[in-house]
């Protein structure tokens, strides 16, 4: 499976960005969708996840601004989010998981990874 994120940028607090992954190889074995993101001085944190059957995870601190949403027939997964604030300012990765069903936002879950995508906001 390969991952490749896009819609990534810079935008003013309160903007809104669209970020996007398209999976291609053995799309069928996946079960989970997710995004996660990293700075240089934290650990990775997952934002969000969608499983096949569209079951939804947000973390704490992006519930009700952020919205993830996949299209089965592309393969490819969105994340939405709105209402940006400095802290969201990461790098995103765009995450697969062909191991598990249930799809918490632990990385380890997670065994295919995409280069990520830079965000950043600013004040």
């Amino acid at each position: 499976v390969q991952l490749v994120e896009s819609g990534g940028g810079s935008v003013q607090a309160g903007g809104s960005l669209r970020l996007s992954c398209t999976a291609s190889g053995p799309t069928h074995n996946i079960n989970c969708m997710a995004w996660f993101r990293q700075t240089p001085v934290k650990e990775r944190e997952g934002v969000a996840s969608i499983s096949t059957g569209g079951s939804t995870w947000y973390a704490d601190s992006v519930e009700g601004r952020f919205t993830i949403s996949q299209d089965n027939v592309q393969n490819t997964v969105d994340l939405q989010m709105n209402s940006l604030k400095p802290e969201d300012t990461a790098m995103y990765y765009c995450a697969a998981s062909t191991t598990h069903a249930i799809c918490r936002l632990s990385a380890q879950r997670y065994n295919y990874w995409g280069p990520g995508t830079q965000v950043t906001v600013s004040s």
